[in-house]
């Protein structure tokens, strides 16, 4: 029996899968919660072979929780189920050394699939995505002016910014500068969309 713990903030999303992979006679979901705050705790508690992880949670983030998981629990493999589908998404999810990548929108069989591959250490990615992420351009920004960018999608400006990551005011816009520049955008806005828009934050 494959032990599944499930996260997922959509309360119908998380009951409809909980019921539908506990039809299949192989996989019994042994947890699951709304919060990315509760992940780990439900890991240590329930210990299953496969957390199914959302990339959107409130609180921590499905990726971070990936992250802590593959550190603490390595016994246990991680899957995202993301709507998500940008090529950008997929390549930090493989930098959190997740097992599988699925789009929302795969059939529940796919998924049981998905978690069985997984389960016995495959990598299972969506074929189409992973395609497109091999066409697909890296992402030209360092992390700090990553860093940077998401802090001012977020709405902070340039004074809040550098008292969130110890930095001054001028390091910060040269980082917001430098971020515009390298993606030919218009604008900081223009940058935040493109950033986006590939999923790299």
């Amino acid at each position: 029996m494959i032990r599944v713990l499930l996260a997922e903030d959509v309360q119908m999303v998380r009951g409809a899968l909980v019921a539908l992979l506990n039809l299949e006679p192989d996989i019994e979901v042994v947890a699951s919660v709304a919060t990315g705050d509760e992940i780990i705790a439900a890991v240590e508690k329930n210990k299953p072979d496969v957390a199914v992880l959302d990339i959107d949670l409130p609180g921590m983030d499905g990726l971070s929780a990936a992250t802590v998981i593959h550190d603490t629990a390595p016994e246990t493999r991680t899957l995202i189920l993301t709507s998500l589908g940008r090529p950008g998404t997929l390549r930090r999810a493989l930098n959190a050394r997740v097992n599988g990548f699925i789009l929302k929108d795969a059939p529940v069989g796919e998924l049981a699939d998905a978690i069985r591959g997984v389960s016995i250490g495959r990598r299972v990615i969506d074929s189409q995505l992973a395609l497109s992420a091999w066409d697909t351009d890296e992402c030209p920004l360092t992390p700090r002016e990553l860093e940077v960018l998401r802090l001012a999608s977020d709405g902070a400006d340039a004074m809040e910014i550098a008292t969130t990551l110890f930095l001054s005011v001028g390091t910060v816009r040269n980082y917001l500068t430098s971020a515009t520049a390298k993606l030919d955008a218009r604008n900081r806005v223009d940058a935040v969309r493109i950033a986006r828009k590939s999923g790299w934050f």
